[in-house]
């Protein structure tokens, strides 16, 4: 079978499009045909061995969508037939991969695999920000970084659905438009303007009761300001980089709570995949939210989408297809 396969860390032109070994399903495995592959930052910092114990060669990709080709034994959960979509397990860059039984949901009945693939694993991220390691309430203002990308979008609709309010952050006046369009309230383009700043004066000087940033290193610092007292700061990715060492006595200043939540660690149990996987797939089934799909490319140009992401360039979720 064709797969991306890595075998030194680097560039996007590290990620070859190879002929690879076809995948057999072990006890409690699907073998999965691929439909659709998410595209996800953390396979930018894969990609550039930011993790030194990953062993190599690799085949990247932590989330898609599929038809289950075969499965081994003791599967309970799907049958060879279903179309599933799954998220956190590594090898998705490839026209078939196997995946445990026990991390596959299936998709429900009228929607397609390329939205299952687009929505699941950010969705999924969002419903346990929101919900979970800051619990949003109406009368909260919350501060969402990237909020033109698709994890932004989902965070501003699934934080306006509890009816808090949204300050979002972009880099371009195309990407305040898109997250406008998602339902936040004021959106602010750091190119030209200081968020820290700009956030203070909209919260009258207030703060906000938490924020959300997958950026890091960049706006750490500015959105550990923007908290107001017993504020919550979310540090879920690191897209420009790792956050340099703090002195945690500058949480101190507002009794602030910092935290660097992960999305398996809210999935440990089949009952809270399924949970939150299933909430999130019928609200985008219904189109109560919307993942809005910004670029599709075929696998053979993984390394085009790497760029792409890496440069800013997309708005939304980014696909490949095999």
């Amino acid at each position: 079978m064709k797969a991306i396969r890595i075998n030194q860390f680097g560039g996007s032109e590290v990620l070859k499009y190879d002929d690879v070994p076809d995948l057999l399903p072990g006890a409690g495995e699907c073998l999965i045909d691929m439909q659709a592959i998410g595209v996800n930052y953390t396979d930018v910092q894969t990609r550039k061995g930011s993790a030194p114990s990953t062993p190599l060669p690799l085949i990247p990709g932590r989330e898609g969508s599929g038809v289950v080709a075969r499965i081994g034994k003791e599967v309970t959960e799907v049958i060879v037939g279903d179309t599933v979509v799954y998220c956190g397990v590594t090898g998705s860059y490839a026209q078939q991969a196997v995946v445990p039984s026990d991390r596959l949901v299936k998709v429900p009945e009228g929607m397609d695999a390329r939205t299952a693939a687009a929505t699941l694993l950010q969705a999924m991220t969002a419903h346990y920000l929101v919900h979970s390691t800051y619990k949003l309430k109406k009368g909260d203002i919350c501060l969402v970084h990237a909020g033109a990308g698709g994890m932004g979008s989902l965070l501003i609709q699934m934080a306006k659905r509890v009816q808090a309010t949204v300050i979002t952050t972009v880099s371009t006046n195309p990407k305040a438009k898109l997250a406008k369009a998602a339902g936040a309230d004021a959106v602010i383009n750091y190119s030209n303007s200081d968020f820290e700043a700009e956030i203070l004066e909209v919260t009258d000087g207030k703060g906000v009761q938490v924020v959300y940033d997958a950026v890091g290193k960049t706006t750490f610092e500015k959105s550990i300001a923007c908290l107001a007292p017993l504020g919550m700061m979310v540090l879920y990715g690191q897209a420009s980089g790792p956050v340099l060492p703090i002195d945690p006595s500058i949480l101190g200043n507002g009794s602030l709570f910092l935290t660097r939540p992960t999305l398996a660690n809210y999935t440990m149990t089949r009952e809270d995949l399924i949970w939150r996987a299933n909430e999130v797939l019928e609200w985008a089934r219904t189109g109560e939210i919307k993942q809005h799909i910004g670029l599709i490319l075929p696998l053979s140009s993984a390394p085009e989408a790497h760029r792409k992401l890496e440069q800013r360039e997309t708005m939304g979720k980014v696909l490949l297809i095999p």
